[in-house]
């Protein structure tokens, strides 16, 4: 199948998409914008709320209900009424931002960071952050980028961008803490990795910036199981519905397939 083109507005950056399987709703960003959309699958309505700052990802509360990490802070978001209110700040100073993100079972937000506006080498930290108060458990990354659980979250898969790896840490579900194993997959064809998530057979689907695809990997032997192109140039990221099928944002490129960049697209994996 074909990527279909589910959302296009001209964005530069379309990024962090998550589902939400309990009320069928996609939620992704766009970053430089300081956008955070609610789209509704079935109805195809999708509605939008501004932030007044770049914003990377989102995490799941309730029902139309998000939190969203932003440059200027955590912004509790409640698409029924369009309204947002400030959470709490992680203080990231001015020259870095927020980036990709993931939610463990126990409600802790993980989520890293990374230079802006210019990336700057080991500046970035990946926080965790609960209940009003947040600690780092990755340390000296530059491009904070894709994170996915093993299925017990007792493994946490990451992409520090620049190391065309994804990296294996030990995972503590009971305190949190993060402890490095190995690397696991390394990309060596023209895509860097961005974003990815795990399928329920346990395998990484990676978005690659540059490579123009998303590709499916098995992170036990670190092998390629596949590969599917989208029309696009620079994919940001990716995230599974209840379908088993794959929403994929985004950005925009300087390549002649530029135009196609800064959307949403809906990939069909299995057919219903």
């Amino acid at each position: 199948m074909k990527p279909i083109l589910v959302f296009h507005s001209n964005s530069e950056l379309l990024e962090g998409p998550v589902f939400d399987p309990t009320h069928h709703l996609l939620y992704f960003v766009s970053i430089l914008e300081g956008l955070v959309y609610c789209l509704n699958p079935s109805s195809k309505e999708i509605s939008s709320v501004q932030l007044d700052s770049p914003v990377g990802c989102v995490f799941i509360t309730g029902k139309k209900r998000v939190v969203a990490a932003s440059k200027n802070g955590f912004f509790s978001i409640d698409f029924n009424t369009l309204q947002k209110q400030f959470v709490y700040q992680i203080d990231i100073g001015n020259s870095v931002r927020f980036n990709d993100g993931i939610q463990d079972s126990k409600g802790r937000f993980l989520v890293g960071t990374m230079g802006y506006p210019q990336v700057v080498e080991k500046l970035g930290t990946v926080f965790s952050y609960f209940n009003g108060q947040h600690k780092s458990i990755i340390e000296r990354t530059t491009i904070s980028n894709g994170l996915a659980f093993s299925k017990d979250e007792s493994i946490l898969y990451f992409i520090d961008t620049p190391t065309q790896k994804v990296a294996k840490y030990n995972y503590d579900l009971k305190s949190g803490e993060t402890v490095f194993d190995s690397y696991v997959i390394e990309l060596k064809e023209i895509g860097s990795p961005d974003g990815m998530c795990m399928d329920e057979e346990g395998m990484l689907w990676i978005a690659e910036w540059g490579g123009g695809k998303v590709s499916r990997w098995n992170p036990v032997a670190g092998k390629k199981i596949e590969e599917k192109t989208l029309p696009c140039t620079n994919v940001t990221s990716c995230c599974l519905d209840d379908k088993g099928n794959l929403f994929i944002t985004t950005a925009k490129s300087e390549t002649e397939e530029g135009i196609y960049g800064g959307a949403l697209y809906y990939l069909e994996l299995n057919k219903v």
